[in-house]
Formats: structure tokens, C-alpha cells, sequence
């Protein structure tokens, strides 16, 4: 068993290094942990069933600072949501320093499909060094986007917003930058 061997190293290494740990506070061979907001087994990680009921109960953020703190652990999560950084685009706006707040229909949009996504998150599978990764990426002049895959399931999506230089880069140099960016994640 493959977690058998690598808890016998780690124990290994612990004990060639002169460090303890305290047996009650160690579990082993647990079929599901939950970790930083995460839960992660066997099948992958998916985002904690707490948080996601946590965001289902936000209620829609009435200034620029709880818009922020929604942003803020929406970010957290963003790897498990496509096209995260288009969805956040009306959401950012209202945190801008020299714009009002003004509350729009796409705001709302914007924040209800946010809160969809997380209850519909997939699980993300762990990846695997000996299978190969498929990377599916794509440019916009607003954004880039690409999709870690293997074994045909999600590893993890990755976007965010083109830079104020970058909107001046023709698209072919987006394509590239974007694979870049997908190599470097």
C-alpha cells in the first residue's frame, strides 16, 4: 500500500532528525481529512461542506469592504471555479478607490453565480507523476483561462485579468502568455 510506505519514510525521516510528535495527536489511515477549508480523500479535494453553506448564507455585501471579504475567501477557492476571474469582473469595480458603489444587476449577477458555482464545485482530483497533464488555455483581451486535466478529471482552473499593458498585446502573444501562465501554475 502506497500510504503505508510513505508514513513509514516520514516517520523515518522524523525520527533521523530527533523529531516528536505527540502520539495522541496523530491519526493515521483516515479515508477523509479536513484540512484548511478543504476536504481532501481518496476521490480528491473539494472545498469544505461548512464553507459552502457558509457562502449559500452570505448576504449580499452593502459596502466596498464586504465586498472585499467576500472576494477574499471567493479567492481562496477560485481553483475550483471556471472562469473565476470573468465572474469576479463587476465585483472588482465596486472595490476601486475612485469609484462609487453603486449595486448593479450585474453585481448581482455576478455574486449569485459565484455562490452557485461553490455549491456545485467538482471535486478536483490529486494529480498523478505518472500520468500525463493536458492543459486547455485560452485568451480574451479581458482575461486568460486555462484548465490543469488529467486522466480526463480537473486538477484545477486558473484565470485572471489581463494587466493594463497586456490589453496592448496582440492575441497571439495572449495565446502564449496564457500557456506560460499555465506552466508557471
Amino acid at each position: 500500500m502506497k500510504h503505508m510506505e510513505h508514513l513509514k519514510i516520514a516517520l523515518e525521516i522524523l525520527r533521523k532528525e530527533k523529531l516528536y510528535a505527540k502520539f495522541s495527536k496523530c491519526e493515521f489511515l483516515l479515508k477523509e481529512v479536513h484540512f484548511l477549508g478543504h476536504v481532501v480523500n481518496s476521490e480528491g479535494i473539494e472545498v469544505d461542506p461548512a464553507k459552502i453553506k457558509f457562502f449559500m448564507n452570505w448576504e449580499r455585501p452593502k459596502t466596498p469592504t464586504e465586498v472585499k471579504r467576500f472576494l477574499g475567501l471567493a479567492g481562496y477557492y477560485r481553483r475550483f471555479v471556471q472562469d473565476f476571474s470573468k465572474l469576479i469582473v463587476p465585483l472588482t469595480k465596486l472595490i476601486r478607490i475612485n469609484e462609487k458603489f453603486v449595486w448593479t444587476d450585474k453585481c448581482e449577477e455576478s455574486f449569485q453565480e459565484l455562490k452557485k458555482r461553490f455549491v456545485s464545485a467538482p471535486v478536483l482530483v490529486l494529480p498523478d507523476e505518472k500520468g500525463e497533464f493536458i492543459i486547455y488555455s485560452d485568451a480574451s483581451y479581458r482575461g486568460l483561462g486555462c484548465i490543469l486535466m488529467q486522466h480526463g478529471m480537473v486538477i484545477e482552473y486558473v484565470s485572471r485579468q489581463l494587466k493594463p499593458h497586456e490589453q496592448k498585446y496582440p492575441m497571439h502573444d495572449l495565446e502564449l502568455a496564457t500557456i506560460v501562465f499555465a506552466l508557471k501554475i
